[in-house]
């Protein structure tokens, strides 16, 4: 697929109070008709809270549209959660014409770059833009975010977050990675001081990189999209203090399919991925096995010791299974690891 036929996502990053969910509801309320998929990481009572889709004006923004990732930072938990989401977005009969993510507050938007390099993910979804938000009302003020103390213990309660790294470091490499850097409650910030707040952003973005204003969340949604980054395809040049964590990093993986004969039961095919993913060169197995005597498949999905299995749909084929693996990852192996269990 090409770049141009890929689903475009946008990243949107920033500290807590910069304005985030505000944007994203914007976003919403101007669809204009477009398919727009949300994936949000909620912490506590942060991100959107359940009344997200009851006020969005757009008749078209439906319950199935709006994904919450509770189980910690989603830059965190990439294998676990946030792959399988995009995966089941881009699987849908009629899959979204835009998917935007809010990360955590604190989250370094780097790894989920870097995950969208992905094999099942990099040739049917490429990351449009990454949209840093930044409280230039709090920056005039030689602050980060609106309330410090908040976001420090934000950072604090949560064990998925890097609590070592001093908050600046952590603002410098949400601005490194960005696309497209909007300044928020501009409207309260007097025009000289204004000026002080774009040259600190100016010295910590990449060349090229623009710089626009929003009022309460009021920003062109075509100013947010259509950026066309490719964002997947430079993650290095936007590291920033802490680089890309070899976990998060999946330029190096490759894939293949095993398409074993049909199991005697859902038990056998089980035990079978088991003895893949236990492998330390396998990262993740997904697909749908064969079952004798059965006229649905068995959907797998395996990261690590989490294997979750169900029965498909009457009459869906049963392709085989992705296998995931690092780059030298022993195929020939894991294809022989099939005669290992009595099918």
């Amino acid at each position: 697929m090409t770049l141009a036929r890929r689903i475009p996502a946008t990243i949107v990053t920033g500290f807590l109070g910069a304005g985030k969910t505000t944007l994203i509801r914007r976003l919403l309320e101007r669809a204009d008709g477009k398919r727009i998929a949300v994936i949000v990481n909620e912490f506590g009572d942060l991100g959107f809270d359940g009344g997200l889709v009851a006020e969005c004006v757009d008749p078209d923004c439906a319950d199935e549209d709006v994904i919450e990732l509770t189980n910690g930072c989603i830059c965190c938990t990439v294998a676990d959660d946030f792959l399988p989401t995009i995966e089941a977005l881009l699987d849908r009969s009629v899959p979204p014409d835009h998917i935007v993510i809010e990360t955590s507050g604190l989250a370094l938007p780097q790894p989920l770059v870097g995950a969208f390099a992905w094999p099942t993910v990099k040739t049917r979804v490429t990351v449009d833009g990454v949209v840093t938000l930044v409280d230039a009302h709090a920056l005039s003020e030689g602050r980060l975010a609106s309330d410090l103390a908040a976001v420090e213990a934000r950072r604090k309660a949560d064990p998925a977050l890097d609590h070592e790294s001093p908050i600046e470091e952590l603002f410098e490499d949400q601005l490194t990675c960005a696309d497209l850097v909007v300044l928020t409650k501009t409207d309260l910030v007097e025009a000289a001081a204004m000026d002080g707040v774009r040259g600190q952003i100016a010295g910590r973005i990449r060349a090229g990189v623009q710089t626009v204003e929003g009022r309460a969340g009021e920003v062109p949604v075509d100013v947010l999209f259509g950026i066309v980054a490719a964002a997947e395809e430079d993650v290095a040049a936007r590291a920033g203090h802490h680089g890309v964590d070899h976990d998060h990093e999946h330029d190096d993986f490759e894939s293949f399919v095993v398409l074993p004969p049909a199991f005697a039961d859902a038990d056998v095919a089980r035990a079978w991925v088991e003895t893949i993913v236990g492998r330390e060169d396998v990262l993740r197995v997904k697909g749908r096995l064969a079952i004798q005597n059965r006229p649905a498949p068995l959907v797998v999905q395996a990261v690590g010791p989490r294997i979750e299995t169900w029965f498909g749909r009457p009459g869906e084929a049963a392709g085989g299974v992705v296998v995931i693996g690092a780059h030298d990852m022993d195929r020939s192996a894991v294809e022989g690891l099939t005669a290992s269990v009595s099918v």
